[in-house]
């Protein structure tokens, strides 16, 4: 009996709703766009389990690149270059995609480049408003004796007992690599170096630098005090988005303290004008180490290199590095943040559709010539649910190239959805039941690319 009252219950709905009714049957309109344009919450994974499982997941149509046209050149990319350093990487700056890499999750020892997370948690502590430029810093005997002229590292020459301002240590640990600076910067900010060392470390996990932990502020020798390539471009691109200001200082070609003019080790500032930062580092067992970037038009690159060997071949294979990325690879801006790519169906809700999008503006970078060459495709839910909070994710946007994964970006609700009401639940859920496990299909397609902004 149960089951010919489904089947007469299915024949009865088949015939009230349409196949558009289907599709989707209220007749209010969806407000899909009219708060769009208002900055979304960062996604919420978490949140997502409201919305119908995603486990059948199926990919939606995706985009057909503008610059795909007929006769295209599909144009080639020569191998990137190869080096004896133990591990390098080249990193593109706004999409934070590794262009080249050899050994870049391998532990290496980070010698002074140790100063670039130093100089991060400073620049952290200066923006909180918990130290300023002008405090004046006491110079310690610990920071005189273990930083100082007297050992075999770079020293800004500071004078034991003496007070100098942050912002004379501050310049003096990233121009001259002083190591007295770097620890009278961290006695002053945290009270003792190895305290400051804790927090290099807690800043290292916010950034993701899942294989780095330091034990000092200057890069000496100690097996618990390691990081890797793709690690330092991480805090290198964090460093350069979240305090330009204090970045610039990198670029500085030369700082005089105390009567001592010192030059900055990084002589690719002398060789390329585009290269505005970043450190060297070497000790005998870490090798010879820079981290360089360099902005060619709207183009940023960072490259690091560790262990190479020495400090003429650290630079002219960073040289390298950024020649061959900039002249192989181009950025393009796919999509805009906060704007609809597609609007599913949206059942059991006060509206018919869902506008779905990215939190922030999607840009790739690939090979010069390959750009009509990249796939992009949505894995969605079979079907949508409401109620949905803003900024809630519910599916993925995913690029490739020659079949391989590019980029993904959560898609993300431009909008809350509430429930509809009683009314809706009841029809949507027969509907629903109806449909089974197809997905729904009344999707639009992404627009087409933004213009090529090379």
């Amino acid at each position: 009996m149960n089951l010919l009252y489904r089947v007469l219950l299915g024949a009865a709905l088949a015939t009230t709703l349409s196949a558009p009714a289907l599709a989707k049957k209220h007749t209010k309109p969806a407000a899909a766009a009219t708060d769009s344009s208002q900055p979304a919450p960062a996604p919420n994974a978490a949140a997502a389990s409201s919305a119908a499982t995603p486990a059948t997941a199926t990919p939606q149509a995706g985009p057909h690149p503008d610059s795909a046209k007929p006769g295209a050149l599909n144009v080639p990319t020569p191998p990137a270059p190869e080096f004896n350093a133990k591990s390098y990487v080249l990193m593109d700056f706004v999409s934070g995609q590794l262009l080249v890499s050899s050994n870049p999750d391998e532990r290496v020892e980070p010698a002074s480049i140790t100063k670039i997370m130093t100089s991060y948690v400073v620049s952290a502590e200066l923006a909180a408003g918990k130290v300023k430029m002008e405090d004046d810093v006491f110079i310690s005997e610990n920071a005189w004796r273990g930083g100082g002229a007297g050992t075999d590292g770079s020293t800004s020459f500071l004078v034991l007992n003496s007070k100098v301002k942050l912002k004379d240590l501050l310049y003096g640990m990233i121009i001259q690599s002083g190591n007295d600076a770097a620890i009278a910067l961290a006695e002053h900010i945290a009270g003792s170096e190895t305290t400051f060392a804790e927090l290099m470390n807690q800043y290292a996990a916010k950034l993701g630098m899942t294989n780095s932990h330091f034990v000092d502020v200057s890069g000496l020798p100690n097996a618990d005090h390691y990081t890797t390539a793709h690690d330092i471009a991480l805090l290198s691109r964090a460093l350069i988005r979240d305090y330009p200001q204090d970045y610039a200082i990198y670029s500085i070609k030369e700082f005089e303290w105390n009567g001592i003019k010192q030059h900055n080790r990084n002589t690719l500032l002398w060789r390329d004008a585009s290269v505005d930062g970043i450190k060297t580092g070497h000790t005998k067992s870490a090798g010879f180490c820079l981290a360089a970037s360099a902005k060619r038009g709207d183009q940023r690159l960072i490259s690091v290199i560790m262990g190479d060997s020495g400090e003429k071949q650290r630079a002219d294979d960073s040289q390298a590095l950024l020649n061959y990325g900039f002249r192989f690879f181009e950025s393009h801006k796919l999509y805009e943040g906060n704007k609809p790519l597609v609007t599913p169906v949206l059942w059991k809700g006060e509206f018919d559709a869902l506008p779905l999008g990215i939190a922030e503006d999607l840009l790739v970078t690939l090979p010069r010539g390959r750009y009509g060459d990249l796939k992009a495709s949505m894995d969605l839910p079979n079907h949508l649910i409401a109620p949905f909070t803003k900024g809630q994710q519910v599916g993925t946007l995913k690029l490739a190239l020659d079949g391989k994964p590019l980029l993904e970006r959560p898609l993300i609700t431009l909008n809350a959805a509430a429930s509809g009401g009683y009314w809706h639940s009841f029809t949507d859920g027969m509907g629903l039941w109806w449909k089974g496990d197809k997905p729904d299909v009344a999707v639009k397609p992404p627009e087409a690319r933004l213009p090529d902004n090379r």
